[in-house]
């Protein structure tokens, strides 16, 4: 079994690489699975070619039992700052999977303004001693925020702190004033018990490949399918409201939830819009 710096010493060796455009410098397992926004490629293509920087940004996070590291950055295509996930799964120190996700904002159709790529404390910190949770209570939780948010009607399924704050594509949409759509003013609790994204149809293909039970985080990856038939609607509390997803859509992310004390603390998430009901390459792999 590798150790967390084990682990952190390959996703350095593989970041370096692309960096370089090198993939020659990684050293790949005989049945590696590579991916890039869920389309399956050779190593080489896609953000191999493109990449010129990579920020400062640097969450990190791994799981012994099950080889997995990930990372939440930013990579620079030529005039372009995009975030980025990344999640490699090791065998014999060797990389057998590599998956990433990019929020490739330039060619989005709805622009994230107002990025910042910067440290979270909360994220990077150790949970302490008496406020830790087994592997399993760590998934329900994680689990239990999707299960929020699909077909959202107020219903709560998971546990949150009150200060709970979410960054999506670079952008934090809780507890901001300046985000355009006015539920990004409240925090995380208060937006799914209101019921807003009731337009969310599916939290679909969810896996949960990386649990950290030090850092107390978990990384999933799944799809969100909107179909694109709920149109106006009404809050809990009686607001009105309507669904800014009226055409069939799907976002693909990877996403990081922060879980302290059996509480969601933080969430981090990158996502990007692939075609509706698009199938996963990793499902094969489950």
């Amino acid at each position: 079994m590798a150790t967390r710096e084990e682990l952190y010493a390959v996703l350095d060796r593989f970041i370096a690489a692309l960096e370089r455009r090198d993939p020659a410098g990684v050293e790949w397992a005989d049945d590696f699975l590579n991916s890039e926004n869920n389309v399956v490629l050779q190593p080489g293509d896609g953000l191999w070619n493109t990449i010129t920087a990579r920020g400062d940004y640097d969450l990190r996070f791994a799981d012994e039992r099950t080889g997995q590291v990930a990372l939440f950055t930013c990579v620079e295509e030529t005039d372009a700052l995009s975030p980025a996930a990344f999640r490699l799964g090791i065998k014999d120190g060797r990389i057998a999977e590599a998956e990433t996700v990019i929020a490739r904002n330039a060619d989005e159709g709805f622009p994230f303004k107002g990025q910042k790529f910067e440290l979270k404390p909360v994220m990077e910190a150790m949970v302490p001693a008496g406020e830790t949770s087994p592997r399993e209570e760590l998934l329900e939780i994680a689990n239990g925020y999707f299960e929020t948010i699909e077909r959202n009607d107020g219903t709560i399924n998971t546990k949150f702190h009150p200060h709970c704050n979410r960054v999506e594509n670079g952008v934090q949409t809780t507890n901001n004033q300046d985000f355009p759509l006015p539920i990004a003013r409240l925090g995380c609790e208060e937006q799914f018990a209101l019921g807003w994204y009731r337009y969310d149809d599916r939290l679909r293909a969810r896996r949960f490949p990386l649990v950290d039970e030090e850092r107390g985080i978990v990384l999933a990856h799944g799809f969100i399918d909107h179909c694109g038939i709920v149109g106006d609607y009404e809050l809990a509390d009686g607001t009105p409201a309507s669904s800014p997803v009226r055409r069939p859509h799907s976002y693909y992310l990877a996403e990081a939830f922060k879980i302290r004390a059996g509480a969601i603390e933080q969430v981090e998430a990158v996502f990007h819009t692939v075609p509706y009901h698009m199938p996963s390459p990793w499902d094969s792999r489950s």
